[in-house]
């Protein structure tokens, strides 16, 4: 058994008599640990995948599995329970809440929880231990996402999901995050899920999953990861 598993996963939104398929079939599987890249154009169902693997949406068919337990089976207090103990989601826009500091978005973060990381060692392990009483509004967009990647990694989490975290980043800065989430991977164990339509992406992954129409394409394991720092696009 693997450690993530989608089994003919299918999502439905209906509009009147029109029935619209997100995901038709969506099949595969992550082993622990692996840093997998989900690529696809605009509407493949690349987030839609991503919210049903995190409990923030639910499936209309199919199965999904992480390490053993049934997600799509679980009831919404259960779900909530899932999503607050076991997943660590980073998004595109940081979402930090404004009136609290970097170390306080951080601190919220890792109270939710029975065996968190330690705030202060998980700003230093971003860099931003002289950035630790500063408010969002006083940080720039690359430090507000790696305040937004320590928040969610404060919890310990079984799963770190990330929905384009560098596609409001400029070149630079956006390697930095995705070198940083390589390293959570590589150092840490951490399984790591990060969509995104930058093809040039897949190099560092441990797996990539290509999806096309709500079905996933193809699930390919990369046997040779690339450093971030080697790859152009």
């Amino acid at each position: 058994m693997s450690y993530i598993e989608f089994h003919d996963v299918k999502k439905v939104y209906r509009t009147g008599s029109v029935d619209l398929y997100a995901l038709d079939g969506a099949e595969f599987f992550l082993e622990k640990g692996e840093l997998a890249v989900i690529v696809g154009q605009s509407g493949a169902g690349k987030t839609t995948l991503l919210n049903i693997l995190g409990g923030m949406d639910r499936l209309t068919e199919g199965e999904v599995i992480l390490d053993g337990r049934k997600i799509s089976s679980l009831k919404d207090r259960e779900l909530a329970l899932y999503r607050r103990n076991d997943v660590g989601f980073v998004f595109q826009f940081y979402n930090l809440i404004p009136n609290l500091t970097a170390y306080e978005n951080i601190e919220m973060a890792s109270s939710l929880v029975k065996d968190p990381k330690d705030p202060s060692e998980l700003l230093k392990a971003v860099g931003l231990t002289d950035r630790r009483n500063n408010f969002p509004a006083q940080l720039s967009g690359g430090e507000q996402q790696r305040i937004s990647i320590a928040r969610a990694i404060a919890k310990n989490p079984k799963l770190l999901l990330c929905d384009e975290p560098t596609g409001a980043l400029d070149y630079e800065t956006g390697k930095s995050i995705l070198k940083l989430l390589q390293r959570l991977s590589v150092e840490e164990g951490m399984t790591v899920v990060i969509i995104t339509h930058n093809s040039a992406l897949t190099a560092m992954a441990n797996r990539v999953i290509r999806l096309k129409n709500g079905k996933v394409s193809s699930n390919v394991v990369n046997e040779d990861p690339k450093s971030i720092d080697l790859i152009e696009w």
